[in-house]
């Protein structure tokens, strides 16, 4: 057991700088990797609709961060992404509910691409007319979005299911909420969360931290002045809506069956979040007998799977996918849930479950890309991979079962149904 801990120290093992400005540096350096992973993100995400900026309120329609992660790509020089392409590096971003990042992946001129990397994100530049452009063409992709069965499925759900919470908003917004979006207001957001304080550069793979350090002291990011912070919402307790129907061109129907949950306790946010991956798991995962009668009889897809989101203020499970019968396979599940509330968890599942989740964190460990958005992911909910791993290692089935007892209720439940859009004369 001491050798196991011992090599999973040194496969978590990395180097942390805090510097002057308050920007964080994260690297695991991976020596006789090929390649390098970098991110460069911000604790800033769709949710994150409300602040104050020395003191003074603004209000951001949906989909501004999302909006805004596509500007920061351009400047006065030109496109980041023409940059890249010179150096050889694959480069892409996200935007998710809690969360910006901007990332490269590259096998040599390491120091040329975390400059790149460094200066688009660092020097923001907006115009009437890009910003103008720009809404055109999130606009299609908001539309491409809405003809995503799986995209409509998971937003449907967290309308029900959130009064008031952000969640419940599309990360990308709509064609009318973009549409209020100004070069004024992106200056704003970046102000309050593209300060050096509010953001992490995790690097992973063949690269030292001289290497990153070097590229960050060319940068010369400038410390941002005055105060910003976040207004959180009022979300009023219970559902929104307890069902939801509608049609769209799909082959089958499909099925979301989800749960609202209490936010977590402070400093209980990790624990919560492996006891819903593990629920997860015990109720339709690939080892449970749901799973076998759900396949065994043909009911679902093969997509169909459950997901937990934990947020600092929300929490939710889902189940969900293709369905022949999405109302008998919702009262499956809720009776699966009842059954292990009442007769108990298995050990032997539990413990089946448990080593899955291991053993894929475990597997993190040895792909660069992984390793270093584990860095950054931990990082900004505030521990490090190794205590992710241990603490999943000290889970017990009592854990669960206690949890279980609280969670997955179906009053705190609502379902949205995809139905395929009627042909004439069916």
């Amino acid at each position: 057991m001491k050798q196991a801990y011992e090599a999973i120290e040194k496969a978590t093992r990395f180097e942390k700088k805090v510097l002057d400005n308050g920007l964080t540096v994260l690297v695991h350096s991976m020596p006789g990797f090929t390649g390098v992973h970098a991110i460069y993100g911000t604790h800033f995400g769709s949710v994150d609709r409300k602040f104050l900026l020395d003191g003074k309120p603004y209000e951001m329609p949906a989909g501004t961060a999302h909006f805004l992660e596509h500007k920061m790509f351009e400047n006065e020089e030109g496109d980041a992404f023409t940059l890249y392409a010179k150096t050889g590096a694959s480069a892409n971003a996200y935007t998710g509910f809690d969360r910006t990042c901007y990332i490269f992946t590259a096998t040599d001129r390491i120091d040329e691409n975390l400059d790149i990397l460094l200066s688009f994100v660092s020097r923001p530049y907006f115009t009437e007319e890009t910003v103008h452009k720009e809404q055109g063409i999130i606009g299609q992709e908001i539309k491409m979005y809405d003809d995503a069965a799986e995209w409509r499925l998971m937003f449907s759900l967290y309308g029900c299911l959130y009064h008031e919470h952000p969640l419940k908003d599309d990360i990308a917004g709509t064609v009318e909420s973009i549409a209020e979006i100004t070069p004024e207001l992106l200056y704003r957001c970046t102000q309050a969360f593209y300060r050096p304080q509010n953001m992490t550069l995790a690097v992973a793979g063949n690269v030292t931290m001289e290497t990153v350090m070097a590229a960050v002291e060319r940068a010369k990011i400038a410390p941002q002045p005055g105060t910003a912070q976040r207004v959180g919402v009022s979300e009023p307790s219970g559902i929104c809506c307890k069902h939801r129907e509608f049609s769209m061109a799909i082959a089958k129907p499909m099925l979301g069956l989800g749960f609202k949950e209490a936010p977590a306790a402070k400093g209980e946010r990790l624990k919560t979040e492996l006891i819903c991956e593990v629920l997860t798991e015990l109720v339709c995962g690939s080892m449970t007998p749901l799973y076998r009668k759900l396949y065994d009889e043909s009911l679902v897809g093969s997509g169909f799977s459950g997901e937990s989101l934990v947020l600092d203020d929300a929490v939710t499970v889902c189940f969900g996918g293709e369905t022949s019968k999405p109302e008998y396979v919702r009262e499956l599940i809720l009776a699966e849930i009842d059954r292990l509330r009442k007769e108990g968890i298995d050990e032997t599942l539990f413990k089946l479950c448990k080593n899955q989740l291991y053993g894929e964190l475990i597997s993190g460990l040895e792909a660069v890309d992984d390793v270093a958005a584990g860095l950054f992911s931990s990082h900004q909910r505030g521990r490090t991979p190794a205590e992710e791993i241990e603490a999943l290692a000290s889970l017990t089935k009592q854990d669960v079962q206690e949890a279980l007892n609280t969670m997955l209720l179906e009053e705190n439940s609502a379902v949205v149904i995809i139905r395929p859009v009627q042909k004439e004369g069916e």
